[in-house]
């Protein structure tokens, strides 16, 4: 008996042995895997773990790259691929695994908090748009909820294609925002979506970003780099065209630092995916009736002046403005469609190049006379639009600084008259300045997304929105003390 108990644990003690000496299994990240869509016309990381000193080679399109794993990890990098597929990719060391359904393409990550995760199956006309979204060229992925103290190196999920049966817990904004690139490029787009309700910028920025910068420190919480370490980090560095943002509302309360804030968020994803300033669209807060005890002065309007001079002041950036699409009583309106569309507008222009037009009116200038001030605006299409009737949301203060309503009128095709009886001299235009603003200037663009006419589903053409228009921007001519600033 003892020397069976003596051989057995002699052959225990090999097979350990063996197992350890033995090569690992190759394994890419969790993005690369079936149906996953690649970046066209940029160098493409693959990257995963191995054993020490394990031989790996990817084979794509015919190219086949190899690398020798270091501290258990391996990247390398495929030359630009050409859009379309399907293709199969090889990835080969100790093991094999052989991966379908890779398209070639355009991909963009998808950002923010519940207004960007707020799924489709929860939005306006649901069950139409779900049931004409099978789309084969177009891939979506959802980044599980992950809030860790240390970046991760891998993320779990899978590729999905588009259809009735996969689209409906997925971001409805990043949804419409894919299918309508897909309209108007004509090529496969896959769209990976990491987004966490009620949740604030400085949690979807590393920390030590933070830290480095006296003027963000003062962002800094407890759980700050939680979300970034665990569904950012481990999507670097797929390649991407560019990403979305919907987020805002849980920074609402200190729209002064998220005028920082924001931007070095921005520029964080920048330095760390090392594609340089690759495109980046936002969404501005929608309309909501949200607690104000101020009645001339308004945080979630201050937010959006910190969103707008974010749109100024980053190159390559761009905002959709929704004040046409809120809902008074909801933090979370329905209608996302247009949300998507708006953003992709954007995307057209700022990623792509097309000369679409893009965004609504922005304040230019301001020119006082008497008791009239007149306001000059950019990007009006062919002229200004008063949508429904008269112009509303505009309001005037003197030297009082006392904001009341004005009465407004379009001047010229890129001016607008303001003024107020009880104003003999004004000193300063306030517009959609409120939590819920109820404004109607636009510019005379349609708004709507063009369409590749050769772009099919269930093999008939897409059929565009109905013209949208798009919207100006709240704004003020002051810089009067901020409710959330420095007095």
């Amino acid at each position: 008996m003892k020397r069976i108990a003596s051989l057995t644990a002699a052959i225990t003690v090999l097979l350990v042995l063996l197992t350890a000496a033995a090569p690992a299994d190759v394994k890419p990240n969790g993005l690369i895997a079936n149906g996953a869509v690649l970046q066209q016309g940029m160098p493409v990381p693959i990257w995963g773990s191995a054993a020490e000193g394990e031989k790996v080679t990817v084979t794509f399109q015919g190219q086949a790259v190899s690398t020798t794993a270091r501290d258990g990890k391996w990247l390398v990098r495929l030359n630009p691929p050409r859009a379309g597929g399907p293709f199969t990719m090889t990835i080969a060391g100790a093991n094999t695994i052989e991966l379908s359904n890779i398209l070639v393409g355009e991909v963009w990550i998808a950002s923010g908090q519940s207004n960007m995760a707020w799924p489709i199956d929860r939005s306006a006309d649901a069950e139409a748009v779900m049931a004409a979204s099978t789309d084969p060229m177009l891939h979506l992925f959802t980044v599980p909820y992950a809030d860790l103290a240390a970046p991760a190196a891998d993320v779990n999920g899978a590729w999905q294609e588009a259809g009735p049966t996969t689209i409906g817990g997925f971001s409805a904004v990043a949804y419409f925002f894919g299918r309508d690139l897909r309209r108007a490029l004509n090529v496969p787009v896959g769209i990976i979506n990491s987004s966490v309700g009620g949740t604030a910028a400085q949690q979807w920025t590393r920390r030590s970003f933070l830290e480095a910068d006296p003027r963000l420190r003062s962002a800094l919480t407890p759980n700050t780099g939680g979300l970034y370490n665990g569904m950012i980090a481990p999507l670097l560095p797929y390649a991407i065209r560019g990403a979305i943002w919907y987020q805002g509302e849980s920074n609402a309360g200190a729209a002064y630092e998220y005028r920082t804030l924001f931007p070095g968020m921005i520029r964080n994803w920048r330095d760390d995916w090392h594609e340089g300033a690759f495109p980046f669209l936002f969404v501005q807060l929608a309309p909501f009736t949200a607690i104000n005890p101020y009645p001339e002065e308004s945080a979630w309007a201050e937010l959006r002046e910190a969103q707008l001079l974010t749109s100024r002041r980053v190159p390559r950036t761009a905002m959709a403005v929704i004040t046409d699409v809120g809902d008074e009583q909801d933090i979370h309106p329905k209608q996302k469609e247009s949300v998507g569309a708006r953003l992709a507008l954007a995307a057209l222009h700022v990623a792509y190049g097309k000369p679409v037009d893009y965004t609504g009116p922005v304040y230019r200038s301001m020119r006082i006379k008497g008791r009239y001030a007149t306001l000059t605006f950019d990007r009006v299409g062919d002229r200004l639009v008063a949508k429904g009737g008269a112009l509303t949301g505009f309001t005037v203060a003197g030297a009082d600084r006392r904001f009341l309503n004005a009465t407004a009128r379009i001047a010229s095709n890129n001016q607008v008259m303001v003024w107020s009886a009880s104003v003999a001299h004004p000193v300063a235009v306030r517009f959609g300045w409120a939590n819920y603003p109820v404004v109607n200037l636009f510019s005379s663009a349609e708004g709507t997304v063009p369409i590749e006419r050769s772009a099919v589903s269930n093999g008939q053409p897409h059929r565009g929105l109905s013209p949208l228009g798009l919207p100006a921007s709240p704004f003020r001519t002051d810089d009067f003390p901020m409710l959330t600033g420095p007095k």
